[in-house]
């Protein structure tokens, strides 16, 4: 696991976003001066190390990689006491990867989240791509969220029919309602 890091990470989440926001992935390649052959070997790197046998697991493999969280909070859900683990990244200043983790470090949910002393970019005048997360858009009136069954992937309907599109919680897009 040597030569893993927050860098590389951010990597592996570009991965999922190329699919939907390949400009802005190249973008990102470009500010953490890697390209697509580094980004598509740490991506296989990393889904090797979730398959290896003696790999870490769960809390363990994000601390492998990641290093030791930069924030621990405890939330309570129904009779189940859960961890929530934050690491700052170096694409996204603005935001944390966020882990919550079950008994026994089990991994449950995993997202970018804004950070406590970032503030919201006004909705008002439209939602922004790469800057708004389902935390912000999920806080609007009237929106309804829907878990589209992929775990990367989220989705929020607004008010006037239009679906704000997330990738690991970081919105990717907004477009009119399905045809």
């Amino acid at each position: 696991m040597h030569g893993w890091a927050r860098r590389e990470f951010c990597l592996v989440l570009l991965r999922r976003m190329a699919d939907t926001r390949p400009d802005l992935v190249a973008d990102a390649l470009v500010r953490l001066g890697s390209d697509r052959a580094e980004a598509r070997a740490v991506h296989r790197r990393w889904q090797a190390l979730h398959h290896a046998p003696r790999a870490p697991r769960g809390t363990e493999l994000r601390t492998a990689v990641l290093g030791p969280p930069g924030e621990r909070d405890q939330r309570r859900f129904g009779d189940l006491d859960l961890a929530v683990l934050r690491w700052p990244l170096p694409l996204w200043p603005h935001l944390r990867w966020e882990v919550v983790t079950g008994p026994g470090g089990a991994v449950l949910h995993e997202e970018l989240v804004r950070a406590p002393d970032s503030a919201v970019p006004p909705a008002g005048e439209g939602l922004r791509a790469w800057e708004h997360v389902i935390g912000d858009v999920a806080a609007l009136p009237d929106v309804v969220e829907v878990d589209p069954g992929v775990p990367s992937r989220w989705e929020v309907h607004l008010p006037d029919g239009r679906r704000a599109q997330f990738v690991w919680g970081l919105l990717q897009q907004v477009g009119g309602p399905p045809a």
